[in-house]
């Protein structure tokens, strides 16, 4: 049961009293919700690094990447900034990157966004693969 849990999110942190640890290692997502966010983000990657991380929040696939990279996530708000997408309830936003960015869909999905454009982007297992600090 525990390596189950591992694997598809559940945590363990207050059984083993860690939640001190947790809490001082969040995860600094901006929730992407709307539709004019997308010019916002163009516009901020003129100066300050954009990540967007598309999630669905029914994929066991999903859950697995996006627990590892909030676990291995450690740059700073002064780097870059990181969006999340629920791409359930926010599809058409989805759509939306996919025709702006010209960078086919899928989930779960890293983009980053440099002076207006996608300088690379990942899905699946190769988020996790990504050295972020080299693309900020």
């Amino acid at each position: 049961m525990g390596l189950f849990n591992k694997l598809f999110g559940a945590s363990a942190d207050s059984a083993t009293g860690s939640d001190q640890l947790k809490q001082n290692n969040e995860t600094p997502w901006i929730d992407l919700n709307k539709m004019e966010q997308l010019d916002d983000i163009v516009e901020k990657s003129k100066t300050k690094t954009q990540f967007l991380f598309k999630h669905s929040t029914r994929c066991g696939i999903s859950r697995m990447v996006i627990g590892q990279f909030k676990r291995e996530y450690q740059l700073s708000d002064s780097e870059a900034d990181l969006y999340y997408l629920d791409l359930l309830a926010h599809r058409a936003i989805s759509n939306e990157i996919a025709e702006k960015f010209q960078v086919m869909h899928q989930s779960p999905q890293l983009l980053v966004i440099k002076n207006g454009v996608v300088v690379a982007h990942e899905s699946h297992s190769g988020i996790n693969n990504m050295e972020l600090g080299q693309l900020v």
